[in-house]
């Protein structure tokens, strides 16, 4: 509605405190009586701890505890894996316990091992320099192919083949048939390399006792209600008990939707000192702790009859875990990455093994997109690489494989039912925006310039999901303002301002009046969580929802108000109205009569308008779509790559703001393009020792190595919400790493180079540039 209302491109309200200095993080939480927690970790990649004397730590002035892996051993309960697959075999797969401490093995450097409280943090940190751990060290394996074949040591005893889970997806009976008739078959193998996810923000957490015998945990999340119940598991108390509070967030990406031991540390801590206790992760902490994403071994073949149409794919993903699994690990590379294997294409069947191995690393986890921009760059890169073989302009393959719009709905080769879609037309508009048609003369100019220039396509399909359930409120206050209350979390994408701009076009409140909070698990029953690009579609929903039980409880009011009978009530926008007549009045003049006593309704569980409203089992998925083409130019003396020109053409359904959602957009493609190009995470192959454990050594992007990004908008209304949007957090990470490295294989094919596993750094590509020269 107006300009502030569904559609319109909305100014960010929240960046004012966050420019100004005046957001309010977890790390900004001190209470007066606080101390401070340090835990000391493992500088082993896998070792069996003989001794811990904490004797010396203890002595340290200022301390008030030194807890080790035996100490709590019954006092606290295991990080639990909140996904119990089921193995091929039919059996549930193997579980290990990870507790807040390790008590007799290390399995990764950075393993917590001890816990410090202390009056101040340097007392902390010096307490545990003189806490004195035995360890014998063991072998270690931090390959994940080499692992899943019997090398190295077994990381679990009870599983001495480091196999954690070994599942399929799909109709493999189909496919084989597919793959027996198919004129060609491509075939080809990926390595999908394990990232940071490096929020600006580091993890932190304070827990303050009550009076009441609730304690209080502030912590930086993105799923209270889910956090609330893991953390008082680990802490062994009732959820009752607990209350989680998360303020401001800088940057999520899926790694703080996942409870980490330290928050369980602090809860037990502080209910044991009866003090506030407040532990804060440094980057080092980081780069040990903070699960990992990605790190994928995937083999891919695409059967293909002799007109050039796709008639199967198949795939076998070895999937690292690291040493532990993480709350949703086996969840990423399975049931969230595999739907998305049908991608765009008419694909008769599909089938996806997929092996999770334990090695001696950082456990991993979901990494903004979570295991469907894995299935999307083995699709992406497998179709270019088909286009190259049977020597068919990339473009034109994915046109004649493409599901056309008038099927829709439909199901893909995976079974999954698309609801909506236009794909030739965002290939086609990706193409004319990318300039496309030109490219070749750009790239002759570059070559007579002695450099290398390539242009890489990839489409890309997402599946957004996450709880089927949301929960919003909102309270009309005394002094005109109106609180939304929803059981998402902001990460930094927008929400106040998109969910402000959903109950302004519902109700015709100003958009100025409105204020919009979350992040505190007494607030609403329930809550799912940011994740999955699920925010807007289920929050937006909701919102929606409580807005319609606003109107049913404004016009019985209204009624009482006005002196007529409820029939004769109708709501237009911000006003309820007598019908046939000029009598009415105002929604928010309404809401404050409305308090009067004198107004009151029997049998309403709140006065007012105030209403509480929601959805449950709804499918909270959606398929956003869309095509990147990437232009990058290859300097052959020093293998640097440059990325000239980026183009994205999505469909996102209907769009509440355009403007945050071209900036989830840029910044996914950030975080692709980063992958892609810069960032990996490396193991010693024998120590496992991590050897970029800090941004000297990790290459995360910087402003300069990025492109300005063209972007553009399809609305193909989503027909599973009633709101018709698609979610759009993830999609630009979905879509950019295939595209990215499609163009240095473009750019390197020349010299004979058919295939390159990311990143695309410089001594990469001068190194498979000279070892072509030298072929």
């Amino acid at each position: 509605m107006g300009q502030f209302g569904i559609g319109q491109a909305v100014r960010r309200t929240e960046d004012a405190r966050f420019v100004t200095g005046t957001g309010r993080y977890t790390d900004d939480v001190n209470d007066p009586d606080q101390v401070h927690a340090f835990v000391l970790r493992s500088p082993h990649a896998h070792a069996r701890i003989r001794r811990i004397d904490t004797k010396a730590a203890r002595g340290v002035a200022g301390v008030l505890g030194v807890w080790t892996g035996a100490d709590l051993a019954k006092k606290t309960r295991s990080n639990p894996c909140l996904v119990p697959l089921k193995n091929r075999d039919g059996k549930t797969i193997f579980i290990p316990e990870h507790m807040p401490l390790a008590a007799d093995v290390a399995r990764h450097v950075g393993d917590s091992v001890a816990l410090v409280v202390a009056e101040t943090l340097d007392q902390a940190k010096d307490a545990a320099e003189l806490i004195e751990v035995e360890y014998e060290a063991l072998p270690a394996i931090v390959d994940p192919v080499a692992a899943s074949e019997g090398a190295g040591p077994a990381i679990w005893s009870a599983l001495p083949n480091n196999i954690a889970f070994d599942v399929d997806r799909g109709d493999p009976k189909t496919v084989e048939a597919a793959f027996k008739e198919a004129a060609h078959v491509t075939r080809l193998r990926l390595v999908n390399n394990r990232v940071m996810v490096a929020p600006i923000e580091p993890r932190a957490a304070v827990a303050v006792p009550g009076k009441d015998g609730r304690t209080t945990l502030y912590v930086c999340s993105q799923n209270i209600h889910r956090m609330r119940a893991t953390v008082a598991g680990m802490a062994l108390i009732g959820e009752d008990k607990l209350r989680i509070v998360t303020p401001d967030v800088g940057g999520g990406f899926g790694m703080k939707i996942f409870a980490y031991g330290e928050y369980g540390l602090v809860v037990w801590a502080s209910r044991e000192l009866n003090r506030p206790v407040k532990w804060r992760s440094e980057r080092q902490d980081a780069f040990v702790t903070d699960t990992g994403g990605r790190d994928n071994h995937t083999d891919v073949e695409l059967a293909i009859d002799k007109d050039g149409r796709f008639l199967a794919l198949r795939t076998r993903n070895v999937a690292n875990m690291g040493a532990y699994l993480s709350n949703f690990a086996p969840f990423i590379p399975t049931d969230a990455g595999t739907p998305v294997l049908g991608s765009v294409y008419r694909f008769r069947a599909v089938h996806a093994r997929v092996i999770g191995v334990y090695t001696n690393t950082t456990p991993i986890d979901a990494y903004r997109g979570a295991g469907r921009p894995e299935s999307n760059y083995a699709v992406e890169r497998g179709v270019d690489q088909a286009a190259r073989e049977l020597k068919i302009d990339p473009a034109e393959l994915r046109r004649r494989n493409f599901i056309p719009k008038e099927a829709f709905p439909t199901k893909s080769g995976m079974g999954i039912p698309y609801d909506s879609g236009d794909f030739h037309k965002n290939l086609e508009d990706a193409l004319r925006h990318a300039g496309a048609a030109s490219f070749e003369k750009r790239r002759a100019e570059a070559k007579a310039r002695g450099k290398l220039r390539g242009l890489g396509i990839a489409y890309y399909i997402e599946m957004t999901m996450g709880s089927p359930a949301e929960r919003a409120a909102v309270a009309f206050k005394p002094d005109g303002t109106v609180l939304v209350t929803v059981g998402t979390q902001t990460n930094g994408q927008g929400h106040e301002t998109a969910f402000a701009q959903v109950l302004s076009d519902r109700l015709g409140i100003p958009f100025d009046k409105i204020r919009v909070t979350q992040g505190d698990s007494d607030a609403l029953p329930l809550g799912g969580g940011t994740g999955g690009s699920r925010s807007m579609v289920m929050a937006g929903t909701a919102i929606t929802d409580t807005a319609e039980k606003v109107v049913a409880k404004g016009k019985r009011y209204a009624a009482r108000v006005l002196e007529t009978a409820e029939a004769d009530i109708e709501f237009q926008i911000g006003r309820f109205k007598v019908v046939g007549t000029d009598r009415g009045i105002d929604l928010l003049d309404l809401a404050a009569k409305a308090r009067e006593a004198r107004f009151a309704l029997a049998g309403e569980a709140t006065q007012g308008l105030d209403s509480l409203g929601g959805v449950d089992n709804q499918s909270a998925i959606t398929f956003p779509n869309g095509c990147h083409i990437c232009e990058v130019e290859i300097d052959p003396d020093t293998g640097g790559t440059r990325v000239l020109a980026y183009t994205v053409v999505d469909d996102f359904g209907k769009v509440v703001n355009p403007m945050l959602v071209e900036g989830q957009v840029h910044g996914g493609v950030v975080q692709g393009l980063g992958q892609a190009l810069l960032e990996n995470t490396v193991f010693d192959q024998q120590s496992g020792q991590l050897l970029t454990g800090s941004f000297m050594d990790y290459a995360m992007p910087r402003a300069d190595d990025m492109p300005s990004i063209t972007f553009h908008r399809n609305e193909v209304p989503c027909r599973n919400n009633p709101m018709g949007i698609k979610g759009c957090g993830e999609a630009g990470t979905v879509g950019a790493a295939p595209a990215a490295i499609n163009a240095v294989i473009d750019a390197l094919r020349p010299l004979g180079i058919g295939s390159f596993d990311m990143p695309a750094t410089p001594q990469r590509v001068w190194s498979a540039i000279r070892e072509a020269r030298r072929g």
